[in-house]
Order: C-alpha cells, then sequence, then structure tokens
C-alpha cells in the first residue's frame, strides 16, 4: 500500500511538473509572441514612416520636374523614381526591400489649395500623386504559428503622397514686366478673341501673371485686411515716353503719351523714376495692389495702375503709337536698375525680368538719343541693335535677375542693323537674351515662344518650350516663381 501510494505520488509529480513545463512552455511561446508583437510593429512603423517619407520627397520631385522647361509625364515619372525607395531609388533601404511605386498626374481647376494652372507644365496636369507598396517580413509574429495561431509571415505597407507644382509657397520677386508696343505689336492675332491683336494678346498674358502671383504676404492675404506688399510687378514698355504724360496709359480710358526718342539711361545708375519732361521706359512703379481681395486668382482690381495698363476693367489700356521703329536695350538698363532698387528695399526678394517682344530691333538714329558717333555694338548705337539687347540682358543675369524673354511674332530674319559677325534673327536675339541659354547645346530653358501666333510657325520655336499658348506661357513662368508643396491627399 505504501509502495503503490509512493508510486502514485511520484506519478503524480510527474504529471503535474510536466503541466506545469507545459504551461511554462506556452507562456514562453506567449510572451515571445506578444513580444515580439510589439517589436514587430515597432518596426513596421519604422519602416512605414521611411516609406512615407520617401513617398513625400518623390512626389515633391515630381511637382518641382512638372514646371520645368519641356516637361512631359515620362519625364516627371522618371525624376519621380530617382527618389523613391525602390532598389535603383535615392531612399531604397533593405528595412524595404521590395517597394513598387506608381504615378498619376491630375489637372484640379477647383480647389483654392492648387493654384497654377494646368497650362502651366508641359504634361497639362498640375498635381501629382505618388503611391508606394512595400512587403515587410515578421520575425517574431509568425512564431506564433508553433501555437496553432494562423500569424502573418509578412505586412503590406502602402503610402500616398500629393503634390502640386505651386500652391501658395512663394519665392518673393521683383517683376520688370517689359512689353513691346510698338506699331508692328497692332498685328492682329485672333487667337485670344475676335479682331484682337498681338498687343491685345500681350496685355492679356500680362494679367494671367498677376493672377498666378502673391501680392501680399500669408497674413495680408485677406479681403479688408491692408495688404502688405509681398511680390511686386513694375510695368515697363518701348518706345520711351514722355515721364508726365505716361499717366496716359493708367488713366481709363486710354490715351497715347507723348512718344519720344529712345533714351540711354546710364548703365548701372541708382535707379530715379524719370520725372517731368525726361525720357521715360516705365508706365507704373513696382506695386502690389492689382487683387481685389488680396490673395492668388483672386480677381484684379479695377483701380490698379496695373490693371488699367492692361487693359482690365475695361479701359482701353496701352496702346501701339508707333513711329519710333525699336530699339529695346535702354528699356532693359532700366528695368534692371529699378529691379536692383526694389530688391535693396526687399533684401529677402529675387529680381525677375521678363521682355515680350517680336525682337527685331531697327531704330533709326534720329530715334535713339546720343546715337552719334557710336558703332557697332557700343550701347546707344545705331547699328547692331540686337546685340546690344543681348547685352543689356546678360549684364543683368550679372547682376543675379533671372530674364525670361517670350517670342511673339519674332521672324527668322530680321535685325537689318546686325551685320557681318553680328548677324543674328529676331528669334535668336530673344533666345540668347534669356537665363540659362547654352550656345553648345541650344538648351533655351527661360526662352519661350507663342505658338498660337501663325506669325511664329516653323520660325521662332522654343526648342525647350515647345507649344505654349501665351497664357500658358505667362502660366509656365510664374509656377517657376512657386515652390513645389505637398497637399492633402483627398484634394484630387
Amino acid at each position: 500500500m505504501m509502495r503503490n501510494m509512493k508510486s502514485w505520488t511520484i506519478r503524480s509529480l510527474k504529471d503535474e511538473c510536466g503541466q506545469i513545463l507545459s504551461w511554462m512552455t506556452f507562456l514562453s511561446v506567449l510572451i515571445t509572441g506578444v513580444a515580439g508583437l510589439t517589436l514587430d510593429l515597432g518596426h513596421a512603423y519604422v519602416c512605414y514612416r521611411q516609406l512615407q517619407a520617401s513617398t513625400d520627397a518623390a512626389a515633391l520631385a515630381g511637382a518641382w520636374a512638372m514646371i520645368q522647361p519641356g516637361a512631359t509625364t515620362a519625364g516627371v515619372t522618371s525624376e519621380v523614381d530617382l527618389y523613391a525607395s525602390t532598389t535603383n531609388g535615392a531612399n531604397a533601404t533593405s528595412n524595404l526591400p521590395s517597394t513598387t511605386i506608381s504615378t498619376s498626374f491630375k489637372c484640379v481647376t477647383d480647389s483654392v489649395m492648387v493654384a497654377a494652372p494646368c497650362a502651366a507644365s508641359g504634361t497639362d496636369f498640375n498635381v501629382i500623386e505618388v503611391v508606394q507598396t512595400a512587403t515587410i517580413p515578421t520575425y517574431f509574429i509568425k512564431m506564433l504559428s508553433v501555437m496553432g495561431i494562423n500569424s502573418a509571415k509578412s505586412l503590406v505597407l502602402r503610402t500616398t503622397s500629393t503634390a502640386t507644382m505651386a500652391s501658395g509657397a512663394y519665392d518673393q520677386v521683383n517683376v520688370a514686366m517689359v512689353v513691346d508696343t510698338t506699331a508692328s505689336m497692332a498685328t492682329s492675332d485672333s487667337n485670344c478673341g475676335a479682331g484682337a491683336t498681338r498687343n491685345t494678346c500681350s496685355l492679356q498674358g500680362v494679367e494671367t501673371m498677376l493672377k498666378d502671383l502673391a501680392p501680399c504676404t500669408a497674413s495680408t492675404s485677406k479681403s479688408g485686411v491692408t495688404c502688405t506688399a509681398f511680390d511686386q510687378v513694375s510695368l515697363f514698355t518701348f518706345p520711351s515716353m514722355q515721364a508726365n504724360t505716361a499717366s496716359h496709359d493708367t488713366t481709363c480710358p486710354s490715351t497715347n503719351p507723348t512718344i519720344l526718342p529712345y533714351s540711354v539711361p546710364t548703365i548701372g545708375a541708382i535707379w530715379s523714376a524719370p520725372t517731368g519732361t525726361a525720357a521715360t521706359y516705365q508706365i507704373s512703379g513696382y506695386l502690389s495692389n492689382w487683387s481685389s481681395n488680396n490673395q492668388v486668382g483672386g480677381s484684379l482690381s479695377t483701380t490698379s495702375a496695373l490693371t488699367i495698363a492692361t487693359g482690365g476693367g475695361g479701359c482701353t489700356g496701352m496702346q501701339t503709337p508707333g513711329g519710333d521703329g525699336t530699339y529695346y536695350a535702354g528699356a532693359i538698363y532700366a528695368a534692371q536698375s529699378s529691379l536692383v532698387a526694389a530688391q535693396a528695399a526687399a533684401p529677402t526678394s529675387r529680381n525677375v525680368l521678363i521682355v515680350l517682344s517680336d525682337g527685331d530691333a531697327s531704330a533709326t538714329s534720329a530715334k535713339i538719343t546720343g546715337s552719334s558717333g557710336k558703332s557697332g555694338t557700343t550701347y546707344g548705337a545705331a547699328t547692331d541693335q540686337c546685340n546690344q539687347a543681348i547685352n543689356a540682358s546678360t549684364y543683368a543675369q550679372g547682376q543675379g535677375t533671372t530674364v525670361y524673354t517670350i517670342a511673339y511674332g519674332a521672324a527668322s530674319s530680321g535685325c537689318s542693323t546686325d551685320t557681318g559677325s553680328y548677324a543674328i534673327s529676331p528669334c535668336k536675339t530673344l533666345m540668347k537674351m534669356s537665363s540659362g541659354y547654352n550656345a553648345s547645346t541650344g538648351a533655351a530653358p527661360d526662352f519661350y515662344s507663342d505658338s498660337s501666333a501663325s506669325q511664329n510657325t516653323g520660325q521662332c520655336a522654343a526648342p525647350t518650350n515647345p507649344s505654349l499658348s501665351l497664357n500658358g506661357i505667362f502660366g509656365a513662368i510664374t509656377a517657376q516663381l512657386t515652390k513645389a508643396r505637398l497637399i492633402p491627399n483627398n484634394v484630387t
């Protein structure tokens, strides 16, 4: 009896020990599984953040690429891929071993968060959406399968980023807008309305630019609030006019100011706006009052001199008096001097010069003040006038100004005063005037040519920025004055 009891006791202890060991094993697996769950999910969170960061970077890179000259959806997609977490992407990491990426484009016209028009990009889109998907392995969660639990051997992560090429993140700019209003700009161009002239279409393009710029700082971009100037625009034209009659262009209805021979402002002179009977090229000072509600995209204020001069609000706007031919080096030097003064008053701003013209220059010596005795490419001479314009633009670029040129009706022959080794066409003149022009490669990222004007067809194609209308050109330029920005995914 004692022997049997002893045997039973031993067996009981063995059973209990076995149960204890089983429970300990179970608890060990459970604890390991729970700990593993924490570690795996922690690892997944780190991976997710890495994936989201690279998706953001890829979307921003794509939005930036969309506003570059000659942008295409294929080229933008390639730029996106460069910043992805895929095998060949700059953000590839061993934490994300199998990542895929997809890119889609949108044209958004009904969101206040998307300011740039779709036509501002060669892609015809203004928003880009990037989606990345990555599969990562689990290390501890899968151990739960030992207990018969159907546990995940991997986790799928998916991130989405949406960006726009212009959505409120603006560089502060001072823009000197030089518009050719010589007689040649009276040529008809019905592409912007029945009975329209190239002058009318040019001024409509300037209005497009105004609507895309930020007139006021973020804190004052509200209706009824006093605007603290941010972007500023000054309007210049040629030929020269008598300073005390320049206001004729900013009075509604407008009348022609008194035209004077082309003046030759001193290169690099400290800016002082001409007054009285002196000759000037400036229609308005640097203004930020063009928006009726202080905001980007707002309707144009009918009391702004910029709106009146461009024919807004039913006003006549600048006309094409003619009679003096074309010589535009003086207008460029004057505009550059004014930009230096504008930047001095707003040290964080940058300067932009936009020249719209047909590019030809052939004023007679009688129409250029002080031209007597000057020859060659000497500033103020009646010879090599197109090359003088190139020199003036090069000077402005040397002072840090970005120069955009718009060929409007520019021909493949002309510039009759530029002869011999200086022979050049109006089209080539404007191309060489633009920032970034590369004679070796032919690249001209800041040169544009209006594709809708029949006189440009086959004569003055922009190699880097083809197939843009005037409004599209101004949209593309102003888009480059903004910064790519992430926007909520639900905008699209």
